[in-house]
């Protein structure tokens, strides 16, 4: 071939592998048509609901610390499970019920479920300026905890401290998602009322930060598929063995067949 056949040919070729690049940077990227006002405003609106088998820390203060212990757990020592260690000692918690209530002292049963943390803090203090002067409550959901699994570089279980995570910051606290990890068919598995639902995100657009999936709820679970390269590479190492076996009983036939 010569020289003025070569130039074409390298053209075409490059073509073709900024196309292909560019292919494969759409099937990486997150969120290419975002909206940013549309973020903001999801991240304005979007409030963290008390729910069902929550655990919650509510610790009750004020100027008359006498006046408010009885509005308190008693204090435990560390081997408890369901608390928050302050001080050195552990604070009991409130398991909410299926019913979405917590027996609190004094006060007895409260409908918590589906108030916010403010809320809730408004509807105590409202309650026990009753019986005290000036009351400070301070509540906590002890057990804001996500699942990531699947094709991200760490899966596991983390704790919220903030009790707000979206989707994607529950991605960068597993390690991102590796380069086999599919970006348009994440699944979030949420358990509402005892009725669990699976849903599919595509993040490589903008739009779904409009779903009430953008923030994740307590004991979400995020799964990352992963793309078709990794399964056909993890089917190929998987029959590696059986051919290597294959070879060494062939081998061995024709060696025999052959002496």
């Amino acid at each position: 071939m010569n020289k003025s056949g070569l130039v074409p040919l390298f053209l075409t070729l490059t073509l073709v592998l900024i196309l292909s690049s560019c292919a494969n940077r759409k099937k990486v990227v997150y969120f290419s048509n975002l909206d940013v006002a549309l973020a903001e405003e999801a991240q304005s609106q979007y409030k963290t609901l008390i729910r069902s088998s929550d655990l919650l820390t509510i610790v009750v203060s004020a100027f008359d610390l006498k006046a408010v212990q009885p509005f308190n757990l008693p204090i435990v020592g560390q081997e408890s499970l369901t608390g928050a260690v302050v001080g050195g000692q552990q604070l009991q918690s409130y398991l909410v019920d299926p019913e979405g209530n917590i027996e609190f002292p004094v006060l007895g049963r409260l409908k918590v479920a589906g108030l916010t943390r403010t809320e809730l803090t408004n509807v105590l203090e409202s309650k026990i300026a009753a019986y005290v002067t000036d009351p400070i409550v301070n509540v906590r959901i002890r057990n804001y905890k996500v699942s990531v699994l699947g094709e991200v570089t760490r899966p596991g279980s983390f704790t919220i401290p903030d009790e707000r995570i979206t989707l994607l910051e529950a991605l960068a606290q597993a390690g991102d998602m590796t380069i086999y990890g599919r970006r348009d068919n994440v699944l979030v598995i949420r358990e509402t009322d005892g009725v669990k639902t699976h849903t599919y995100i595509d993040i490589t657009k903008g739009d779904f930060i409009n779903t009430p999936f953008y923030y994740l709820q307590q004991n979400d679970v995020v799964y990352v598929e992963p793309n078709k390269a990794q399964v056909s590479s993890a089917n190929y190492n998987r029959n590696i063995p059986v051919f290597i076996s294959m070879g060494s009983i062939l081998i061995t036939l024709i060696s025999v067949l052959t002496r």
